[in-house]
């Protein structure tokens, strides 16, 4: 036997034969411990152990018959015997059909297993996202596959001819096209979503103008799915989508606003509004949001009920609107300090050629005073930490 071996163990045949047979043979194996998981909360508690045992027995001892007979060793009658009818036995309809199912699942665990050690990176950049996007698409792709391979080698191994058959399906198809060309157009435009990277599974966006906002949570094809604040699960054919207004796409923007009365000193609320700036500029707390210094607007608006101070914040993208809550936070108490008013709405009703004051107020409650108490307030330190959680869009919520 040892002489057999050694002149067919140098033949290149024998070693892909052998490794062909050992890819069956785990597939094969992996297919029984999967009917042996389906059936075990059926069948007494201590019997799966069994099978599972005496199935990789089986498998084990069928291998290395067939590897006896691959490698073409007579001198081994019971192997050599058995494995030539195992090969036999696996060249009918039956036997192929479990290699494909064997296979096919295989190839299933796969892809998941490859597609679970693909992890983008926690901060959140183009790159991430489009990790993230094309992982979902690339792995859904590879099962489709998957399928439609197993579909036609399990016909062949029954039987059927998949030649013919596939072209009558495709005659079929492209009658069904002309009745689908909503779904060509899903998956057109989805193609160019990714292949442009418009956005990707992990961006904040509003599509056809302000119709639906949300994150964006999965990304294939012929879908988008979108996840609004309030846990709402949005379902877009990406036939559908017109126009897409992105948040989150290479760097955002906070515009710091700030109302102040007509009777404030507009140059000491600038001065205000310029020392909050700075100071969340140069916070290390918030300093890494930022990737420009604070720009200065000064007065943009003459409002009825007051005067609006502006400033802009080039920052990173989706930081802003955690940036923008800790600008209302520090911004009030700064103004309280410099006892300049935020106004509140005030009318003026006119009755005849004299103007008549109205103002609503309560007996029970003082009137506060010009200038409120900040000793217990501290601008720089929040009472609670800040949640960097987005805010929602127009219309969402």
């Amino acid at each position: 036997m040892l002489a057999e071996l050694s002149v067919q163990i140098v033949k290149p045949q024998v070693w892909i034969g052998l490794a062909l047979t050992a890819m069956f043979a785990y597939a094969i194996y992996r297919f029984g411990r999967l009917l042996i998981r389906t059936l075990s909360p059926h069948i007494h508690r201590g019997l799966p152990g069994v099978l599972k045992w005496v199935w990789l027995l089986v498998v084990s001892v069928s291998w290395l018959a067939v590897a006896t007979f691959v490698t073409y060793l007579p001198s081994v009658p019971v192997l050599f015997e058995l494995g030539r009818d195992i090969t036999q036995g696996f060249r009918h309809s039956a036997g192929q059909l479990v290699v494909v199912i064997a296979m096919a699942l295989i190839a299933w665990n796969l892809i998941s297993t490859l597609a679970a050690r693909i992890v983008a990176e926690q901060e959140f950049n183009r790159r991430s996202v489009r990790v993230q996007t094309l992982k979902g698409v690339v792995e859904s792709t590879l099962r489709v596959v998957v399928v439609i391979i197993s579909a036609i080698a399990a016909l062949q191994a029954i039987g059927l001819n998949a030649t013919s058959l596939l072209a009558g399906v495709s005659v079929l198809g492209l009658a069904v096209g002309f009745g689908a060309q909503s779904l060509i157009k899903d998956v057109f435009n989805g193609f160019f979503i990714l292949l442009e990277d418009q956005y990707g599974v992990g961006d904040v966006i509003t599509i056809n103008t302000g119709q639906l906002s949300g994150g964006v949570e999965r990304l294939n094809l012929r879908v988008t799915a979108l996840r609004a604040l309030d846990g709402t699960m949005h379902i877009v054919p990406n036939g559908q989508i017109q126009t897409v207004s992105v948040s989150s796409k290479d760097w955002s923007r906070v515009v710091a606003a700030v109302d102040v009365t007509y009777n404030a000193n507009v140059d000491e609320a600038l001065k205000v509004l310029q020392a909050v700036s700075t100071e969340l500029y140069e916070s290390p707390d918030w300093r890494h949001f930022f990737l420009e210094e604070p720009e200065m607007q000064g007065v943009v608006q003459l409002a009825p009920d007051g005067v609006t101070l502006r400033a802009l914040y080039k920052v990173q993208p989706k930081s802003q609107w955690a940036l923008g809550r800790e600008f209302n936070r520090r911004i009030k108490i700064a103004m309280d300090e410099a006892g300049i008013e935020i106004p509140f709405p005030q009318r003026s009703v006119n009755f005849g050629s004299n103007p008549i004051e109205i103002r609503l107020t309560r007996d029970d409650v003082p009137a506060p005073s010009p200038a409120q108490d900040t000793s217990t307030q501290n601008r720089r330190t929040p009472p609670v930490e800040p949640s960097l959680s987005r805010d929602p869009e127009e219309e969402e919520i």
